[in-house]
């Protein structure tokens, strides 16, 4: 799928329907056998540092804004009106910052094709830390709009062992930020361990707990329901018994 295929971004595009098969034509999701960093055998692996081309950024950042877009990240009006939920994105470091720039730039591009005269995205941020502080010029290690007194919401790629994101709310928190919500790019669903029944995201909200919201933008329910034809019934059905044998609670 070249960039000029891409729909045009809306609130209520079929997001998950466009980057799939575009993840899937460009190797970022893979399906075979796969022996993960835990020792399972993986029916499926996911590679986000492929996410580097044109297009895959476009629908990747386009997937992320439509969950920001929708609640609990957003207020909807009886009228339809939006008002977001957070005030900046921040993306930590690697991974996480050409994932908030291109968000926040998605977000403005909505907002230009929006007949509403003032744009629902224009008090909205991006923010990235550095991994030393910068001790000369501006100094820190927050890249982008402060984060004191601001609602923050994280995007990044996926949940493993949760110290990422342990280490995101530390840095939001002693800039004086506060965490609203996080937004990964896939949810695996599977538990962390024998021991440990939820699921990398499930303990993450535990941790974080119910008032601050987790979303992924894909899972792997999405694949089992959505990649039928595209990658035949034999592999759903690895990815079936994987679940059946992974699954979180």
């Amino acid at each position: 799928m070249s960039a000029a295929t891409i729909p045009p971004p809306a609130a209520d595009q079929d997001y998950k329907g466009t980057l799939l098969p575009l993840l899937m034509s460009n190797n970022v999701l893979s399906f075979g056998s796969y022996v993960l960093k835990s020792g399972r055998e993986s029916p499926y692996f996911f590679t986000s540092s492929l996410l580097h081309t044109a297009p895959l950024l476009r629908a990747t950042s386009a997937a992320y804004a439509s969950v920001l877009a929708a609640e609990p990240f957003v207020t909807i009006a009886a009228d339809g009106t939006k008002t977001p939920n957070f005030d900046i994105v921040f993306g930590p470091a690697y991974k996480g910052v050409p994932i908030c720039a291109a968000v926040v730039n998605e977000l403005a591009v909505r907002d230009s094709l929006s007949p509403s005269p003032k744009g629902t995205w224009d008090n909205v941020s991006y923010s990235f830390n550095r991994k030393e502080a910068k001790a000369h010029g501006e100094g820190g290690n927050i890249v982008g709009a402060p984060l004191k007194g601001k609602r923050v919401v994280i995007v990044d790629d996926v949940i493993t062992a949760g110290t990422a994101l342990r280490e995101a709310v530390c840095i939001i928190e002693k800039e004086g930020g506060i965490v609203s919500g996080v937004v990964i790019l896939l949810d695996r669903e599977e538990r962390v361990s024998d021991a440990e029944p939820k699921s990398a995201v499930g303990v993450a909200q535990r941790d974080l707990g119910e008032n601050i919201p987790i979303r992924a933008v894909i899972g792997l329910h999405d694949l089992i329901e959505k990649l039928g034809s595209e990658i035949g019934d034999g592999e759903v059905q690895r990815l079936k018994d994987y679940r059946a044998r992974y699954g979180a609670e």
